[in-house]
Parts: C-alpha cells; structure tokens; sequence
C-alpha cells in the first residue's frame, strides 16, 4: 500500500515538475485502443454504451471522488461510500482515497507555488495530465485523509485501483463484444479523462470570475455540460463545501440534481447548501462586474514564494 515515509515526496515538500515517461505507456496505450473501433466497427449498442458509461463514470468522478470523498458535502451510509469508490474507480483515474488527498491538497494551494496541476504555475499540459506521470505525486498521503483512511474497504479499493475498470471492461467485452469494448469502454474512458482534466486546466484559465477567489478559478458553462456541474469552478473555489456548484437556478449542476434525487429516496442525506451571505456576494458582484470581466488573479508576494 502506498503508505507515506519519508522516501515518497510529499506534495507539501516536492520538488520541480518532472516527467516518468515510462508510466505513461499505460495511458497513451489506453488512447490507441480506443482507434481500435476502425477495425471492429461501432455498433448502435455500442455508441448506447459510451454515453452511458461517460455519465454514468462523470457522475462518479463528479459525485464520488470530488463532492463526497474530497469534499465530504453530502453523507452517505458505509455500502454507498463503497459503491460510490468502486464506480469512481472505473474511471480508472486511480483510487479513490489518492483522488481525494490530491484534490485537498490543491484546495489548501491553489495556483500557488506548491500546487500540483496549476496551469498558472505549471502549463497547460502539466496541469491537464502531465501531472499524473510526476512521481512526486504517485503516493497517497494518507496524513490528508485521516476521515476515509479508516475504512479497510477503501484502502483495499485504493490499493488495487485497477480492479474496478478491469471489470467493468471484461463485463463489457462479455456482453457487447469487441465494439463494446474498444468504442462503449476505451472510447469513453479516453472523452471521460480529458473531460475531468479539463477542470484542472481549462477552468482555471477560460471563464468568468463571480467571486474573488485567491487562485485563478473561472466559471464555463461549457465545461459545466461536459462535467455535468463542474465547470462552475470559480463557485467551488468560493465555498467548496456546497453539495451544489451551481450556485443559482439558471447554472445548471446535473450532479447536483441526481444527488438531491437520491436524497428523496434516503441514499444520501444532509446536503450541504449555499450560504445566503455568500449568495448575496455573488449578485452583489455580477452587479460590479456586469460582463464578467476577470478579478486580478492571485500573485504570491516574492518573499512567499522563495520561502515556498
């Protein structure tokens, strides 16, 4: 298991970006099978298989590895926690538990020196995918967990991330066939990556700011489609503690909407909300900002920045 020790490089102590580029043959190995459709064809069952499983995987990501296990917005019993790993993990976008350290990580420093997929620090490539090649960000740092790390459930799930997609791909291949397999599984998980990725770096560079966030988080109602709910980024980074991200009727949050579903029928409960003040914020500031024009990204002072 990827416990933390003193050999694996923390976040809090890593060193200038690199690339293991050998780790990467996986991912781009994942991207060629997906052409494998020129060769076995794409079938109606197949295109029904891509869609269901990007939304239904997005949700997972969206629903499971951000808003519940990085966040913790919502509550949920022990078996749906579980559930929500295992579908989170056939994204295969690693385990659950690794997911949510990173991701309080990059809350605590985002766009500063010591965050880990910041385009503002690192570039576009590093903060979409690069990133996951790093070796200073291959271990769970459990220390960042301490609520999720007490499951031994979850820390299996982490441990053997690969499970979940492997069986979700031999369940596809089973039933569909090699073009559910390559177009309904590789396909989707190739839209379903780059999709996720974009919130690390297309919403902390395109968009429009509501609030005044100390990092260079911005709004897409584009990417708020492709992610169903995500894209309201610059509201996230404002009160990241809100089961909704849509902060307002007209932005549209379809994670948001399949969670307060649940929650009619008992599966989640204890939904977390907006504040009103925070609200209030919001309009006051479209008020200044009428066009959306951009707040001054944050800057760290020189003095910070050399003691990082």
């Amino acid at each position: 298991m990827n416990e933390p020790t003193a050999a694996n490089s923390s976040p809090e102590t890593r060193q200038s970006p690199k690339i293991e580029w050998l780790g990467s043959i996986p991912f781009v190995v994942i991207h060629l099978l997906a052409l494998g459709t020129i060769w076995t064809g794409v079938t109606p069952a197949a295109v029904i298989c891509c869609a269901v499983l990007y939304f239904a995987r997005m949700f997972g990501v969206t629903g499971g590895y951000h808003r519940y296990f990085s966040h913790r917005t919502y509550k949920t019993s022990r078996v749906f926690q579980f559930l929500l790993a295992f579908l989170a993990q056939t994204s295969a976008q690693k385990g659950a538990l690794w997911w949510a350290a990173h991701h309080r990580h990059h809350h605590i420093h985002s766009d500063q020196p010591r965050d880990i997929h910041s385009p503002i620090q690192n570039g576009f490539w590093y903060s979409h995918m690069l990133w996951l090649f790093d070796p200073n960000t291959s271990a769970t740092d459990y220390s960042r967990i301490p609520d999720l790390a007490r499951y031994p459930e979850l820390r299996f799930l982490n441990k053997y991330y690969l499970l979940p997609p492997i069986a979700l791909g031999a369940a596809v291949f089973f039933t569909l066939g090699a073009p559910g397999l390559f177009f309904g599984f590789f396909f989707s998980t190739v839209l379903l990556w780059h999709g996720t990725f974009t919130i690390n770096s297309l919403s902390h560079v395109f968009g429009k700011r509501r609030y005044a966030t100390s990092d260079d988080s911005r709004n897409n109602w584009l990417l708020a489609i492709v992610t169903m709910g995500e894209g309201w980024h610059n509201n996230h980074h404002r009160f990241s503690s809100s089961t909704r991200q849509g902060f307002y009727w007209y932005e549209y949050d379809i994670t948001y909407y399949i969670l307060k579903l649940l929650s009619v029928f008992g599966v989640v409960s204890q939904l977390r909300k907006v504040p009103a003040s925070i609200l209030e914020e919001g309009v006051l500031n479209k008020d200044l900002y009428p066009a959306g024009a951009p707040i001054a990204p944050y800057r760290a002072p020189a003095a910070a920045v050399s003691n990082s």
